[in-house]
């Protein structure tokens, strides 16, 4: 059996891991605050935050670069995977929060408990998540659930391609139009927000900050692995003469909507977990981070990254949001500019993205050598035409 790496791929990888797995963490936790090697606490969140968005990257990448399906809807299920898991962190702020009651605050404030009378005006379907581990499980079966059911009547009915994109946005807009409803019991327009434990750990803590990001990383490994296996696999081969030619793949006997399914369901969970570590490093999850506009910035980074490889999506996700974080900072009026230029840049002049780069500067260098060295030729040709025949 061939191996997923070779001995050059493995060591880049084992370096890779030790820098962010172990290094980072420990210039965080045992480096002081004024050496300038020291990682601060809130850059250890936002380099967590960055591994997250890489994970969706690759849900993304899974379905579009593999697959050949564009789902504009990818956000909701990253957004869906964090509100199961904000759930159980908002039931762990007791009455810590500026109400002093045994609800969140903004059950209160929207007077609930006139609402269900019976449990304090903690809703019912609020109640389970008090246990991490059922919050964990919505984690993966509520996207799944989701999934499956609009992938099995997408896939059931032919519909592909640019309907495809049309059907799955028009779903993130509807689900975004639903939470964003102060009766729909999720918070409305502010979502959920001050968290304080997970796991009995105080979230703001440096240590809770460090084993986030490390747990981040370790999600962004593990589905990478899970990737690049499944794609080395028979079925990986499927995947993709489904993203070329479909029809020669159902005329073969496969069956393409099973495979579809079966790729849309998992990228849909691969997304959630990533949306699930998200939550408690950004300490927000609100209808903004599901709309159709998160989606298409996923589907961004991936062109911008590479599509279709798996190194291309964690590049182009952790690249665009430190530039953005870059320039909302430095060009605080024309950050929006910059970032438009680099993703018509990379449409026009990187077809194949930032891993696709290296490629194209050895075809441009093989060019420039074959016009250098095209006039030496002809000029010989010319001269041996010249010659008095005998």
């Amino acid at each position: 059996m061939k191996p997923l790496f070779s001995r050059q791929e493995s060591s880049i990888l084992a370096a890779i891991i030790l820098v962010a797995l172990v290094v980072i963490p420990c210039l965080n936790a045992f480096v002081a605050p004024g050496n300038p090697f020291h990682v601060s606490n809130f850059a250890i969140s936002l380099y967590g935050k960055y591994l997250c968005y890489a994970v969706l990257a690759l849900g993304v990448n899974l379905l579009w670069g593999y697959t050949g399906l564009l789902s504009l809807g990818q956000a909701l299920f990253f957004s869906l995977g964090g509100y199961a898991l904000g759930m159980h962190l908002m039931l762990m702020i007791g009455r810590l929060g500026q109400y002093q009651a045994d609800i969140p605050d903004f059950m209160v404030f929207l007077e609930f408990p006139k609402r269900f009378p019976a449990s304090g005006g903690l809703p019912p379907h609020w109640t389970p998540f008090r246990s991490f581990w059922f919050a964990s499980a919505a984690v993966i079966a509520v996207p799944a659930a989701v999934a499956l059911a609009f992938g099995y009547l997408a896939f059931r009915a032919r519909i592909k391609g640019v309907y495809f994109s049309i059907l799955s946005q028009a779903l993130t807009y509807a689900a975004t139009l639903m939470f964003f409803r102060n009766d729909f019991t999720f918070g409305g327009n502010n979502g959920l927000t001050d968290f304080k434990f997970i796991l009995g750990y105080a979230i703001n803590a440096p240590a809770t900050k460090r084993w986030l990001y490390i747990a981040s990383g370790v999600l962004l490994l593990g589905v990478y692995l899970l990737c690049r296996w499944l794609t080395s696999t028979k079925f990986g081969q499927i995947q993709r003469a489904i993203r070329d030619s479909e029809n020669r793949v159902l005329f073969s006997g496969y069956a393409t909507p099973d495979f579809k399914l079966f790729v849309f369901v998992l990228s849909a969970v691969i997304c959630s977990l990533g949306g699930a570590l998200f939550v408690p490093q950004v300490g927000i999850i609100n209808p903004s981070e599901m709309s159709p506009e998160k989606s298409l910035e996923a589907v961004v980074w991936v062109a911008v990254g590479g599509r279709g490889s798996l190194v291309g999506p964690i590049l182009g996700a952790i690249g665009v949001n430190a530039l953005k974080s870059y320039a909302t900072r430095a060009f605080a009026e024309q950050w929006l500019y910059l970032l438009g230029g680099l993703f018509i840049g990379a449409t026009l002049f990187m077809p194949q993205g930032l891993v696709g780069l290296p490629a194209q500067f050895r075809a441009v260098l093989h060019r420039l050598r074959r016009s250098k060295s095209a006039p030496s030729d002809t000029v010989a040709v010319r001269g041996a035409a010249d010659l008095p025949k005998a």
